[in-house]
């Protein structure tokens, strides 16, 4: 705990990784976890005893002030935590801190009016991703051990990919996500879409991570239970990869698919079966169709009186750009409209079924740009980025990510490599629902091959 806390100091000014610390409860803890530990005589003390981790701001964490990123929960500090920060606490983490992140955790960065800007580790002129970006340049600078993060879009995924770090988004529905604070009012309901995941160093506190949170709700634990099972295959030949590295509908930049190539060939060349043309019966498109529209409708409890009033003038404004008046029709979706989408939703998860039974992994971007520079105008459906000399849609970084997350699959997302530049990229590993071990697995031995985590430069401290 004191080497973190040691490490907040001298790295967290430039980084703004961290804005809530709890360090006098968090050194009364540690300290009663020291003296359990000298005195167990080799009892259980749990998988997590004494691991000092923060816990992003959008999740409830008992006497900690817990904001969403939002001014409206400035001075909030829940009485009960999240059932998952809940269990990591049961298993013997000390909770010290909380991370950085956008309003409601509705962007691709890590900004707010309470906070400010978070910076990323491997160059502070750029973001870290969001919506969990404090969580991700936190643990990639070293100033945590693992982090709880959410996802939504790619809230996870995104920061793990820009920052250089591990990031499990577990299948929809397997951990709890009660707590959640993506609106004033809430935490008693789990979002369409959203999960809580972990991200890390290695994959191997990714995967501990989740046997700790996979469980049901508290009021399904009379009869339900959470048993992950074990991966397809141990041995990197057994496996049956699609490769899905770039499409028409959302071109990567040349830097980005090169290194995803490379990590694909290495993959080849350890002796898995690779198929770079296999494709479930799911265009990319239909994450415009299909899935953005859900996430926005999902998120649009966010959303204050005045900005629903002004959705709804825009949601038949057909002189407006084609992401605004679809993020506005599905804020202010009617039920029925909601429920074909949903049935058009189910037959997509029937059609990722299918592949899987041909496929055990389907190895794709996380997006199709490494980290950019911070940009604060407008929002996410009105902003513009320029990469490879071309003008793109911001809505562009979450296209590959929600892709995956609307139809609810399990994905890992590693560490490749780093472009010319020197920016960290990740790419997405994909596995059939409910068999996140499989995902985790297959990213183990991918991070064996590639050599896992690197740290940034301004980690490395003297």
């Amino acid at each position: 705990l004191e080497h973190y806390l040691e490490r907040i100091d001298v790295l967290n000014p430039s980084l703004n990784a961290i804005v809530t610390l709890d360090a006098e409860r968090a050194r009364m803890s540690a300290g009663e976890a020291d003296e359990q530990r000298a005195n167990s005589h080799g009892d259980d003390l749990g998988r997590l005893h004494g691991l000092p981790m923060t816990i992003k701001d959008a999740i409830a964490t008992a006497g900690l002030r817990s904001t969403g990123g939002a001014t409206e929960l400035a001075d909030h500090r829940p009485v009960d935590d999240a059932p998952a920060v809940a269990a990591l606490k049961a298993e013997g983490a000390i909770i010290f801190g909380k991370t950085n992140l956008p309003r409601w955790s509705g962007d691709v960065q890590a900004y707010n009016d309470l906070f400010g800007q978070t910076n990323n580790p491997w160059d502070l002129t750029r973001g870290p991703g969001g919506s969990s970006g404090g969580a991700a340049a936190a643990v990639s600078a070293g100033l945590t051990s693992v982090e709880l993060g959410t996802d939504i879009g790619g809230s996870v995924r995104l920061p793990a990919h820009f920052s250089g770090v591990c990031g499990h988004k577990p299948s929809y529905g397997l951990v709890p996500q009660l707590g959640y604070l993506d609106h004033p009012a809430g935490g008693i309901a789990e979002p369409d879409v959203n999960v809580f995941g972990p991200l890390a160093r290695s994959t191997a506190d990714l995967d501990l991570m989740l046997r700790i949170l996979a469980q049901p709700t508290v009021d399904r634990r009379p009869v339900w239970r959470a048993t992950l099972p074990p991966s397809r295959h141990d041995d990197l030949r057994n496996f049956r990869v699609a490769a899905w590295l770039d499409d028409d509908t959302c071109r990567v930049s040349t830097d980005v698919v090169t290194l995803l190539d490379e990590a694909t060939r290495l993959v080849e060349q350890a002796g898995a079966s690779v198929n770079r043309r296999a494709r479930p019966d799911v265009p990319l498109s239909e994450v415009w169709n299909v899935g953005l529209p859900l996430v926005s409708a999902a998120t649009s409890l966010a959303r204050t009186d005045e900005e629903y009033a002004s959705q709804l003038a825009q949601a038949n404004d057909g002189s407006l750009p084609r992401h605004t008046q679809m993020r506005a029709k599905a804020s202010t979706i009617g039920h029925r409209d909601w429920l074909r989408l949903d049935h058009q939703r189910n037959l997509h998860r029937l059609a990722w079924a299918e592949f899987f039974g041909h496929y055990d992994i389907l190895l794709c971007p996380v997006s199709f740009t490494p980290a950019f520079p911070h940009v604060h105008d407008g929002n996410l459906y009105t902003r513009t980025l320029q990469v490879d000399g071309v003008t793109r849609p911001y809505t562009d970084l979450i296209a590959w990510t929600t892709f995956i997350g609307y139809v609810h699959l399990p994905a890992t997302v590693v560490p490749v490599g780093l472009t010319p530049s020197g920016l960290p990229v990740g790419i997405q590993i994909v596995a059939p629902y409910l068999e996140d071990t499989t995902a985790l697995h297959f990213a183990s031995l991918l991070e064996s091959l590639l050599g896992g985590f690197d740290p940034p430069t301004m980690a490395q401290l003297s």
